[in-house]
């Protein structure tokens, strides 16, 4: 499932292509979307949020798509006439003149009054949004010192959308692995400045994934293993999906387990409980 920065660089893309132009074509094959054509065509997209893994796009007529790609969503930039990808069901297709952005395979899609977008029942229940340029460390160790989030280990915290907004699994072994905390730990076993260095690496570990389209390793170690012959994706990553390789901060081999069904990767020796 794609994570937040996945999901922004995505916004990203969308608003490059299209946001400010009226809307000339629509098509609308998902049922749900399908009565509501008319209040897409001749609109103009506003913007394009996300909060989380959720992507809202707004429209000037004070509507709003909100979209969660789940495993399979997939959001296209492309020209009216360009073939659909294989294999996917086109959901929704927006364009104007030469043209178009297209929303593939998601099944959780709905129009909302913007003002009232906030009350969907899945935006409702999420904490911040982890790129959220007013999120703060000092936001975060007040959220992990919270009665509500306290008493639970990490490695289930850091996948509750309650807590924060737009982590998943390989952005939760990497901030773990960077903050140096095991995922067996909960927040009231960390002192404050455990707990500072992990809310640090929360915001530094996902703004750097956004800026660099997935890539949570230092450029140096990056650039070192792709001349060595390394691809993307086996050079994006301190810990996640690197199981039995060794670390790269202390060569001991990197341990594979399971939290909240989700697999989790740990250096035991540079991540140890308190």
């Amino acid at each position: 499932m794609p994570e937040g920065p996945e999901i922004r660089r995505a916004a990203d893309a969308l608003s490059d292509a299209i946001a400010g132009l009226s809307i000339d074509h629509v098509r609308l094959p998902y049922h749900r979307l399908r009565p509501f054509g008319p209040r897409f065509r001749g609109q103009r997209i506003k913007a394009f949020r996300t909060h989380g893994k959720a992507l809202l796009t707004d429209f000037d007529n004070g509507w709003t798509v909100y979209s969660h790609n789940q495993l399979y969503g997939l959001w296209q930039v492309a020209r009216p006439n360009d073939p659909l990808l294989p294999g996917r069901a086109l959901r929704l297709e927006l364009g104007h003149r030469d043209r178009c952005i297209r929303l593939y395979s998601a099944t959780d899609i709905s129009l909302w009054q913007t003002q009232n977008v906030a009350q969907h029942p899945f935006l409702s229940r999420l904490g911040p949004d982890i790129l959220d340029p007013i999120l703060t460390p000092a936001t975060l160790v007040a959220r992990l010192q919270s009665a509500r989030f306290q008493n639970q280990s990490l490695g289930k915290l850091y996948l509750d959308q309650r807590f924060l907004a737009g982590v998943g699994n390989y952005l939760r072994s990497e901030i773990l692995f960077r903050a140096g905390v095991n995922g067996q730990c909960k927040p009231n076993q960390l002192n404050l400045k455990h707990l500072a260095r992990l809310a640090r690496q929360t915001l530094k570990t996902s703004q750097q994934s956004y800026e660099t389209g997935g890539i949570t390793l230092n450029t140096r170690r990056v650039d070192r293993l792709q001349k060595a012959g390394a691809d993307f994706e086996q050079s994006r990553f301190w810990v996640f999906d690197r199981a039995g390789l060794p670390c790269y901060q202390c060569a001991q081999p990197i341990q594979r387990s399971t939290m909240a069904s989700r697999r989790l990767y740990t250096c035991l020796s540079c991540q140890k409980s308190p």
